[in-house]
């Protein structure tokens, strides 16, 4: 088995969380981290983990179609995790959880976490994918692009070695360097390519789960493209505030998923990464929006 399949294979576990117990409207779960470099829990991981644990709590019947989620404070990868999910309805199409995740210090994350019932009709429509845009396959992936730095850097040997997604960027990665053209025009647009790097056989809502897992790792990066700052930028610091997540139709995320985004405000050292995830067939299967804190050392 390769190391990518023991990678994807350990985040559906790390995902699975642990036994439920029940008390009153609320559902108790434990759960552990992944490793990231930092020490810290990875947002999307916790983001991940409470769509899963309040679905938990809800028939197969009703698939998630929102998720709003607010960073508390940093939790700390050596500690397990405990969530606290509460039922605050279940109606005749909808049922809507809230998720409060806390560690010995204290909260993490509060999200709240909204589910549907399946095969509902009513309008649909849905933006076109941009067309003519580069094939996956012709594109280097982030392992390839990260392998020369990996002694040097850990962010650079995680992605080399340890993240179960095979990331492509069509336009240029802000992971090692800023995109000085698009600062000089103003504008954070990109295009990623991503998929699972491996096989993952496993329900509609741990697919919806494992992409919301995956976006986190470039949700910032249209703000660095349109600041003139990349990842590598010397005492950078950034962190996740907030995440939301709206799925509008089924995901493979064995498959690749074209993620189409921009960045339409900064200031006061906060900045809003908006995107729209595309399946390879076209469809508009999910939005996305984060607003993250990003600092840099004044000169």
């Amino acid at each position: 088995m390769s190391e990518e399949s023991n990678a994807l294979e350990h985040i559906v576990k790390v995902l699975g969380l642990g036994t439920p117990s029940e008390y009153r409207d609320h559902t108790y779960i434990n759960g552990e981290s992944l490793y990231y470099p930092t020490g810290r829990v990875y947002g999307g991981q916790v983001i991940a983990q409470s769509l899963m644990a309040a679905a938990k709590t809800v028939g197969t019947s009703r698939l998630p179609h929102s998720i709003h989620g607010y960073f508390i404070t940093a939790g700390d990868i050596r500690q397990d995790l405990l969530f606290d999910v509460e039922t605050l309805r279940d109606g005749r199409s909808f049922s809507a959880r809230r998720v409060n995740v806390t560690q010995a210090e204290g909260p993490i994350l509060t999200a709240i976490a909204s589910f549907q019932e399946e095969g509902q009709a009513g309008v649909e429509f849905a933006d076109p994918m941009p067309a003519d845009v580069p094939a996956p396959e012709t594109l280097t992936n982030a392992k390839q692009l990260m392998e020369p730095y990996a002694d040097k850097s850990a962010f650079a040997k995680f992605y080399s070695e340890k993240s179960p997604f095979d990331i492509r960027h069509i336009t240029p990665t802000v992971m090692l360097a800023p995109d000085s053209a698009a600062a000089e025009a103003d504008s954070g647009k990109q295009m990623v390519w991503m998929r699972a790097d491996g096989h993952a056989d496993v329900s509609q809502t741990m697919h919806r789960a494992l992409l919301a897992l995956g976006c986190d790792q470039i949700m910032m990066e249209p703000v660095l493209r349109r600041a003139g700052l990349s990842i590598s930028t010397p005492g950078i610091s950034y962190a996740s505030i907030d995440h939301s997540m709206w799925w509008y139709r089924d995901v493979d995320i064995n498959q690749w998923h074209l993620y189409v985004q921009d960045t339409p405000t900064a200031a006061h050292g906060r900045g809003l990464g908006v995107a729209k995830v595309y399946s390879l067939g076209g469809e508009l299967v999910a939005s996305i929006a984060q607003e993250a804190m990003i600092r840099v050392p004044q000169a």
